[in-house]
């Protein structure tokens, strides 16, 4: 059992990115701080802090940070069931770009009483940092409930692949053929992004094409805008250049479906019920059902 002291400045240290501004946010001294930090270390059995400026966690340290907040949770939980006054939440979770771009920031605005450190990540990868303990929650392409957890299925986020007009005249006058897949240059979010692969497999498969790399949702769009490459986005990020023409469908009525779910800890689903109810609640206005 980790004293509550040590977890505490484990936060602040993260949170503030310094020691001297941990010290100030919990009234001590640098040198205070420094020792707790030694002692959470041989506590923990290794290093929970990277050497960087400003202070980043290691994955030993990452674990032990959702464990604070989950215990800093719990505890205001029951604090306000005893009817105390307490301050919001603490909670990390983890979401992937996209359904924080066209939908998931709403449903955290939604659930009120919570303080989020949002950890984003690709679909297939979000459910890795909830197995690692290093989130509390999250939206994940992964329907079997993770060890520990309870799964609930939120929808399916619906992607187009999507070019510029001038794009397709270019490199796929005659169709899209795997040739012309080889030489034109697609868009993809980060090296674990699948969703263009996926897309290609079912239709055009063959010689993986060029990639320019866009890890940000809203530039990816405006990427494909601009002509750049050509790339999968979501339905709801670019109905209305499809609508007016500014871009294109690659193949005409392709569509490519991702189920989501939305994973929690077993530990914090009961503190975080609210948070469940309005992250399915606007999941089910927003995405389109699994089975399409």
């Amino acid at each position: 059992m980790f004293p509550p002291a040590l977890l505490h400045t484990l936060t602040a240290v993260i949170e503030t990115g310094s020691f001297e501004r941990a010290a100030a946010r919990l009234g001590v001294t640098p040198p205070a701080i420094s020792q707790r930090m030694r002692a959470l270390t041989e506590a923990a059995g290794g290093p929970v802090l990277a050497r960087t400026r400003p202070a980043e966690a290691t994955p030993l340290g990452l674990r032990l940070l959702r464990h604070a907040r989950d215990v800093a949770a719990l505890q205001a939980d029951l604090a306000a069931d005893l009817g105390a006054t307490t301050g919001p939440r603490p909670v990390t979770v983890a979401i992937n770009a996209d359904s924080l771009e066209t939908w998931a920031v709403d449903a955290l605005a939604a659930a009120p009483g919570f303080r989020f450190d949002v950890v984003v990540l690709d679909q297939d990868h979000t459910a890795d940092a909830l197995r690692r303990g290093e989130v509390s929650a999250a939206v994940t392409s992964e329907a079997r409930a993770i060890p520990g957890c309870v799964a609930h299925p939120l929808g399916a986020l619906r992607y187009r692949a999507t070019c510029t007009p001038a794009f397709r005249d270019r490199y796929f006058a005659d169709g899209v053929t795997a040739a012309a897949i080889a030489a034109a240059p697609v868009l993809q979010f980060t090296s674990m992004d699948a969703l263009q692969h996926r897309w290609l497999s079912s239709h055009a498969p063959g010689t993986p094409p060029p990639a320019h790399r866009i890890p940000a949702p809203g530039p990816f769009t405006e990427a494909t805008r601009a002509g750049l490459g050509w790339g999968l986005n979501p339905e709801v990020a670019v109905a209305g250049d499809l609508a007016s023409g500014r871009l294109v469908e690659m193949i005409a009525d392709t569509p490519l479906d991702t189920p989501l779910h939305w994973q929690v800890s077993r530990a914090m689903a009961e503190v975080l019920s609210p948070l469940t109810r309005a992250m399915r609640r606007t999941a089910r206005a927003a995405l389109i059902r699994a089975d399409g």
